[in-house]
């Protein structure tokens, strides 16, 4: 990355840094700094991006005060949205494709009620935004696992290694392993084969 004095990207159209408590390492690139404008945390290593992973254009840390987001080595992450109030741990190798949402925490109220009652601080509240601050659930991504383009993946949710999410899948249970899920909500489809998996590793 090697990010010049202040830590900006001297190839960046956004006139930002990347904040002081995100580690790049210095073989990762990142596309622009706007990817963490919504970056809120105050904890040491609120991201850490690893050795050779990428993200592009689009890509937003949408880390609340007490989150934490890791990618691992080699992982590409290309316009994904990544909500975090806990924790998002996406492993090595792991393929994030454009419009997907990762979220551990819904950020709103359940009870109708609150939720109106959210809702209706919205105008007043500094900054502007609908922030239930809700406990997370950590989602954790297995190393070479695969999340096709506009899926979500909900709190709590482990997708296992070398596992494949189906374009536009809503993910609320955990993945096993080596299989192939999709859909609404998302289903196994099939276990991939022992070729498959040899050729995956």
């Amino acid at each position: 990355m090697t990010p010049t004095s202040g830590r900006r990207l001297p190839w960046d159209w956004y006139d930002g840094a990347i904040p002081a408590n995100v580690h790049v390492s210095s073989s990762a690139y990142v596309e622009t700094a706007y990817s963490f404008a919504l970056c809120r945390s105050s904890r040491i290593g609120a991201v850490m991006i690893g050795d050779g992973a990428s993200t592009y254009l689009g890509t937003m840390f949408d880390v609340g005060p007490e989150g934490r987001v890791t990618l691992g080595e080699y992982t590409l992450v290309h316009g994904a949205r990544i909500i975090c109030d806990r924790e998002v741990s996406i492993g090595d190798y792991a393929l994030v494709s454009w419009n997907v949402v990762l979220m551990d925490t819904y950020r709103v109220p359940f009870d109708p009620e609150a939720r109106r009652r959210a809702v209706r601080a919205v105008p007043t509240g500094q900054p502007r935004r609908l922030d239930h601050g809700g406990p997370g659930r950590p989602i954790r991504i297995g190393r070479a696992a695969w999340i096709g383009f506009d899926s979500c993946v909900l709190p709590g949710v482990t997708i296992g290694e070398g596992a494949v999410v189906g374009a536009r899948s809503v993910v609320t249970d955990d993945v096993a392993p080596f299989t192939i899920v999709a859909g609404n909500p998302a289903r196994l489809v099939r276990r991939l084969t022992a070729q498959e998996m040899a050729d995956g590793r």
